[in-house]
């Protein structure tokens, strides 16, 4: 049987209604909101709150916040003025409760019903009219291709009429030409160029005529140019020098040819490389440059309690590979241990950001990066956010019991009911 739930708060202005409900330590994601112009009910259990509304109120634009323990709803008055009481005459009634429950629950249905009704009529009048503006854009580009064959029939049939008169006009001119002789034929063109006419030859005859007399007066003018004085002639020229300059550049192909911007992407990444690459120290060896190496040795260290050589050996690793989330994890690790939670929360922060995407393989890992920085956050006394990693931790392991334990204790020190929360999240290394 649930608990009813009587320690609410309710103020109410002239316009509007805000009712404030605890949750009493449930999970926000297992409470259960119902509300309807008359009748509010939350169910989050083994608690229930429910409450037959004094007067209507506006359910489209009235809201629900759940969150810090609390669901708070602002209800908008249908009619404004000042109720007094929030719940109706007949609220401390079971039976006219139970009622009202059923009641709201039909009209709710019934409501529901009605909108699924007119949004499937309402999307099935879209699909007619994007249907309808389909077929007129597919018969409007029909009556285009149409028109522009049309139109290219059409030039086309003229462009070959043309062709005909002009091969025609083209024979009528060669004819006169072979029957009549070159003197009568040239002095036809000059009669012609005087009366401001067309020559009666074909234009093949009247280039060749153009071009033998202009290649008659280029002969005259250079013959002119040799009979003039030398002082006409110019002066030789003097020799000059020019130097051109280049912009260095690091690959031997031309700007045309090359990608600018992948080229400083590829030095880019071959400086980085090189950067990861330097040791300090030459006299370390091939082994002590391999990050993997680091990290098993960082492993032993943290398993025997030697914590700072262990951060040491992390910390090298990810200069050589930063790319590692394990390495962050591990060293997030080791700073819970020396109580260094600021860099624990970072470094955990940084082991979920290369743990993508979300996968099963990678599901461990994450879930220890989750419990790493919410463990980190709660010492910093920031419970919300650290429970808020414990929760996404569970949601990968929910099947762990000491999770949902010390998330159920970071719970109820939000709400007031005990301690501090000294859990070190000592789990295993990556």
């Amino acid at each position: 049987m649930p608990i009813t739930v009587k320690d609410y708060t309710w103020e109410e202005t002239e316009t509007s209604v805000f009712i404030t409900v605890p949750l009493k330590g449930v999970q926000a994601r297992k409470t259960d909101i119902f509300s309807t112009d008359k009748y509010i009910k939350v169910n989050y259990p083994p608690y229930l709150f429910e409450v037959d509304l004094f007067a209507p109120v506006v359910d489209d634009k009235s809201t629900a916040q759940v969150g810090n323990g609390t669901v708070v709803f602002k209800l908008v008055k249908k009619d404004p003025g000042i109720w007094t009481q929030l719940a109706a005459s007949n609220a401390g009634d079971k039976k006219a409760m139970i009622e009202k429950r059923e009641k709201e629950i039909e009209k709710a249905q019934q409501r529901a019903e009605e909108q699924k009704k007119a949004a499937a009529e309402r999307k099935r009048q879209e699909q007619k009219y994007a249907l309808r503006e389909q077929m007129r854009l597919e018969e409007e580009e029909r009556t285009r291709v149409e028109n522009a064959k049309k139109a290219e029939r059409e030039q086309a049939m003229t462009e070959l009429e043309t062709w005909k008169q002009q091969q025609v006009q083209s024979e009528i001119i060669k004819r006169d030409e072979n029957q009549v002789k070159p003197e009568k034929l040239e002095r036809r063109i000059e009669i012609a160029k005087e009366e401001g006419q067309k020559p009666p030859v074909s234009a093949h005859t009247a280039q060749k005529i153009e071009a033998a007399n202009k290649k008659e007066q280029t002969a005259k003018s250079k013959l002119s140019m040799f009979e003039d004085d030398d002082a006409n002639i110019p002066a030789i020229r003097s020799k000059g020098k020019i130097e051109v300059s280049f912009t260095p550049r690091v690959f031997p192909t031309p700007v045309r040819e090359s990608k600018l911007h992948e080229e400083e992407e590829w030095l880019k990444k071959q400086t980085e490389a090189m950067r990861a690459a330097e040791i300090d120290d030459p006299n370390l060896s091939e082994e002590e440059k391999n990050p993997l190496w680091l990290k098993e040795k960082g492993d032993g260290f943290y398993k025997s309690g030697n914590v700072l050589a262990a951060v040491n050996a992390y910390s090298q690793a990810i200069r050589m590979d930063s790319k590692m989330p394990a390495l962050y994890s591990n060293r997030a690790a080791c700073h819970l241990q020396i109580r260094n939670f600021h860099k624990a929360a970072q470094d955990s922060s940084r082991a979920l950001e290369l743990l993508t995407p979300p996968v099963p393989a990678n599901a461990a890992a994450r879930c220890k990066a989750h419990v790493r920085r919410g463990t980190s956050l709660c010492q910093l006394e920031m419970y919300v956010e650290g429970l808020m990693d414990y929760e996404a931790a569970l949601k990968i392991d929910p099947k762990n019991e000491t999770l949902a334990q010390d998330a159920e204790r970071i719970r109820q020190i939000i709400q007031g009911s005990t301690g501090k929360n000294d859990n070190d999240a000592l789990e295993s290394l990556d």
